[in-house]
């Protein structure tokens, strides 16, 4: 008997799975569908993501006739899974991310005190972290020069669905998808690998065209919000930038390049794994940072005064998403007018985030945050009301989130504050005067 394991993580579909290939072809008499719950990823994750999961996990289940479900330590639980099927081999993508590559080597050592070999094909990235180097082999620190050299490395082409696959229900008990409820007024999109599809397939015909003039403009809506679908793997990159070259034109150019600012972050973790908590440059672990008080408090429940940032955390909030140029808006708040240190706002991203992914996320932050990867970091302080009026001209996405605003026109939106009885509706007044708190910020900066 040639039996196999197929243990799923990050790549929740049975489409270009390079991993699920490598399984079925080691099993012609059996692939054992596999996820293991892992405390130690479950236990940080917010409601978002738990409930995400869930419901892919559901939709994937549906897929290989009853997914194997076990709560344990993946060490104990992938040897244990794959002794009681007689299993020769154990199928993964390869996880480059710091917990999840020390996590695969602690596997496969237990794996080969049985016999049994744990086979990586493939990653979640369309270049697994790692591949891409300059040519003295050292990483690339700059977005730059690396998505020049990802584009010259390339990627294969979509890996083919296996057919008829033999899948195999292992002795043992297998757990329930963990019922996840979510808090009030927090409403999440479809989940699994035909939802990720459907949502691709009408973004390409919707609105990729477009992608490159509005993707700056929250209140648009016109982004594709593929990052949840990538985060679990209910879509490969690869399918993606092969749908992509079919479509050449200046949305896609754009589109292609936040791909590989993807791709850049989990090079940069993968090279740098302690910047995923501290300074990708020590240097601003010296800088002053005052301590979360009641102003950290005003800025994640979206009472800052400021409407593009109220509005970026109350739809956090609402749909556990956030529009890029808002994210970015929100964190330049946080560390350069209230002076907290980056950590502090990563950590209630992650919490609250359904795409909430640990490369992306954290250097992000650190971007904003004038200590990651930018070549001119600090300097960058975002006006959040200049960013309002530039981004959501006609007030359209304050609006949205923010409706103690919505009877306030284009021209008073972003500064409610100046209304003749001050903002309406309860509304606070601004938690900081933001041209002080920049002079602040510099200061510290300079005296680092």
């Amino acid at each position: 008997m040639s039996i196999s394991v197929m243990w799923f993580r990050r790549d929740l579909r049975l489409g270009d799975n390079p991993a699920l290939v490598e399984a079925v072809a080691a099993g012609p008499d059996g692939v054992v569908p596999l996820f293991v719950l892992d405390d130690r990823l479950w236990g940080p994750a917010g409601p978002s993501r738990r409930s995400h999961l869930a419901a892919s996990l559901a939709d994937l289940s549906a897929r290989v006739s009853g997914l194997h479900l076990v709560h344990d330590d993946p060490v104990l639980a992938v040897v244990r899974v794959a002794r009681r099927a007689g299993a020769s081999s154990v199928h993964i993508a390869a996880d480059r991310g710091p917990y999840g590559s020390a996590r695969d080597d602690r596997v496969e050592q237990a794996l080969v005190e049985h016999d049994i070999a744990l086979v990586r094909a493939g990653s979640a990235y369309a270049v697994t972290p790692g591949r891409v180097t300059k040519d003295d082999g050292s990483p690339y620190r700059v977005y730059t020069p690396f998505a020049r050299a990802w584009h010259q490395h390339g990627w294969r082409d979509p890996a083919p669905t296996p057919r008829n696959v033999p899948w195999l229900r292992p002795g043992g008990r297998t757990r329930a998808i963990p019922a996840v409820r979510l808090p009030d007024g927090l409403h999440l999109p479809p989940a699994g690998e035909a939802a990720a599809h459907t949502r691709w397939r009408d973004y390409l015909e919707a609105d990729l065209a477009a992608y490159d003039d509005v993707r700056n403009q929250p209140g648009a809506d016109r982004t594709s919000r593929m990052s949840v679908h990538l985060k679990w793997g209910e879509i490969h990159p690869r399918t993606m930038l092969a749908d992509l070259a079919q479509r050449p034109g200046s949305g896609t150019e754009a589109y292609v390049r936040e791909l590989a600012f993807r791709e850049f972050y989990a090079d940069v973790l993968w090279h740098n794994p302690d910047s995923a908590r501290d300074y990708y440059d020590p240097s601003f672990a010296t800088m002053r940072y005052d301590r979360p008080a009641a102003d950290f408090d005003a800025w994640r429940e979206g009472r800052t005064g400021f409407p593009i940032v109220d509005a970026g955390m109350r739809q956090l909030r609402a749909e556990g998403w956030m529009h890029n140029r808002v994210r970015m808006i929100v964190a330049s708040f946080l560390v350069k007018d209230l002076h907290l240190e980056w950590q502090l706002g990563a950590r209630h991203f992650l919490h609250w985030l359904v795409d909430g992914d640990l490369a992306s996320n954290q250097h992000g932050w650190q971007w904003t945050a004038g200590s990651g990867t930018d070549a001119a970091p600090y300097f960058r302080v975002y006006n959040p009301t200049t960013q309002g009026k530039k981004f959501d001209p006609d007030g359209t996405y304050v609006r949205r989130y923010v409706p103690e605003l919505a009877d306030l026109g284009a021209a008073d939106v972003h500064e409610p504050w100046k209304q003749p009885d001050g903002p309406p509706g309860g509304y606070p007044a601004p938690l900081v005067d933001h041209a002080e708190e920049r002079r602040e910020a510099l200061d510290r900066y300079a005296a680092r």
